[in-house]
């Protein structure tokens, strides 16, 4: 059985809009080839940090909700780890109404 997984990361704010793009695509290409499926990417754009990371004040926002094995959130947050780009990120398991899980299996 799949899980649905919300994972929230921080980019570094000094990053291109175009370098930007391409560390969105890399961790999505990055889950799609470990199983991961119904992927949708929300940019949440630049924002003020709570407090400072980094030497960073400020951070480039991004949310990917997907389903998929938890084998690809640990190949995906050892990427982030490793990053340069990546400030912070967070894998959070998402609780699924149990009416919603029934009705995508009858559909």
């Amino acid at each position: 059985m799949t899980t649905v997984y919300e994972t929230m990361y921080i980019l570094r704010p000094d990053l291109g809009d175009e370098q930007i793009v391409q560390q969105i695509a890399k961790y999505e290409n990055l889950i799609r080839e470990n199983g991961a499926e119904n992927i949708e990417i929300q940019n949440r754009g630049k924002r003020r940090l709570a407090y400072e990371i980094k030497k960073h004040r400020d951070g480039v926002y991004v949310q990917m909700n997907y389903t998929g094995p938890g084998t690809a959130i640990a190949i995906m947050e050892r990427g982030m780890r490793l990053s340069e780009e990546v400030i912070r990120y967070m894998t959070v398991k998402q609780e699924v109404p149990k009416q919603k899980v029934e009705a995508e299996a009858a559909a």
